[in-house]
């Protein structure tokens, strides 16, 4: 799920916080990416068309596996390391037991959406080959053995891939904050609750959708919101995260205004109009706090966040995608040609690693009772990112 409506929030407070770029910007960079995501969003993006009712299906070979999520991890992957980028794919462990709330909700909207695919599909219901794909899109999840596919395709194109003791996205901010990569690459903003410094979007977009890269800087948000972290991080809560419901009433934009004159949600609590705002029963929000604080992560000093990118096993690719996953051998000899080539760049560095840059730090009238303006209205959900010039379109 994310942070609630987090994403418009910034852009409408601390536009300066969002830049637009190109691929090409983070040549030589590690990036720590959520691995889930991307299997997820390879699934629902990389389809063929259905030739029997028009729409379309996911990749599969003979055998009637799916292969989708195969194709665009290979492909996807093969364009950041031709573009330079160093990337590190982290795999969520077990889920935290506060989230027992959100997946069971996903489980019910799971159901529903199933009952919803029958109805389509039923003669007579007149629904269009487009209304059963979408509705097909949102069965979609990445299972267990997919994921176990993918760790194997990437070790065998030489690309560092590690297992997170929890939530991904958490050991991914925890990489980036000890300076072992550069960002975090998910779609889900609570990657910036864990306190990545730097969190990337759309690197698994498609080239035809033409999506910018979206980076967006923790701490120019902070500065634009005039929130330490800490409250921040109540912010997010208060927004509504996968630990907690959220207060019925509150959305992103009177969260922000209480954390500011009040500073944290103990304090708000304290002189919230309980007949205006229903509060959830429970509210864990100290609980879910701490799993921002403090997440089950990997140690970044154990010997496996040395990243280490090395030449891909040719043969051990030939095995297991032409003779194992059934794809033509032609294309996959294409893309070994490729990953080779990509060796190369590795060894050149940044121009900007020559250099300290000295980051000034700016200040924030973040604390109890300090008013700020707050700019938006309503509740959003989060949605695509842009750059300063263009945050108004971020919506969902």
């Amino acid at each position: 799920m994310g942070i609630q409506g987090l994403t418009k929030l910034i852009s409408d407070n601390a536009p300066g916080a969002i830049k637009e770029g190109t691929v090409d910007k983070y040549f030589n960079r590690k990036i720590a990416i959520d691995a889930s995501m991307s299997i997820y969003q390879f699934l629902i993006a990389v389809r063929s068309m259905d030739a029997a009712g028009g729409g379309s299906m996911q990749l599969t070979n003979d055998a009637g596996e799916v292969t989708s999520h195969l194709t665009g991890m290979l492909y996807r992957t093969i364009k950041m390391l031709e573009a330079g980028i160093k990337p590190v794919f982290v795999f969520d462990g077990k889920a935290p037991t506060m989230k027992g709330g959100e997946l069971a909700k996903r489980k019910e909207r799971q159901k529903a959406a199933e009952d919803e695919l029958a109805k389509l599909q039923q003669e007579g219901s007149g629904a269009t080959a487009e209304d059963i794909e979408r509705q097909q899109k949102r069965l979609v999840r990445a299972s267990r053995e997919q994921s176990e596919e993918v760790k194997q395709l990437l070790r065998l194109m030489g690309v560092p891939v590690l297992d997170a003791p929890c939530e991904a996205e958490a050991t991914c901010a925890a990489l980036a904050k000890a300076g072992k990569v550069f960002a975090t690459g998910t779609e889900d903003a609570d990657a910036l609750t864990f306190g990545t410094p730097i969190l990337l979007r759309h690197l698994n977009a498609a080239e035809s959708r033409k999506l910018p890269i979206v980076e967006v800087n923790l701490e120019a948000a902070l500065a634009g919101l005039h929130l330490t972290h800490a409250q921040f991080i109540d912010l997010c809560i208060l927004c509504g995260c996968d630990y907690t419901d959220s207060i019925k009433g509150i959305g992103p934009v009177t969260a922000l205004k209480l954390v500011r004159e009040h500073g944290s949600i103990e304090e708000i609590l304290k002189k919230l109009d309980k007949d205006k705002y229903t509060l959830p029963e429970p509210f864990p929000f100290a609980e879910a706090r701490q799993l921002f604080v403090q997440p089950d992560v990997i140690d970044v000093e154990a010997p496996e966040c040395d990243f280490k990118w090395t030449d891909c096993d040719a043969d051990g690719l030939r095995k297991y995608l032409v003779e194992e996953k059934q794809f033509g051998e032609e294309r996959i000899n294409k893309a070994i040609e490729r990953l080779q080539k990509c060796r190369g760049k590795s060894s050149q560095g940044r121009l900007d690693t020559f250099f300290k840059v000295l980051a000034p730090t700016p200040k924030t009238d973040a604390g109890k009772g300090k008013q700020m303006p707050v700019v938006g209205k309503g509740k959003h959900k989060m949605g695509a990112a842009s750059s300063s010039n263009a945050a108004k379109k971020m919506k969902k």
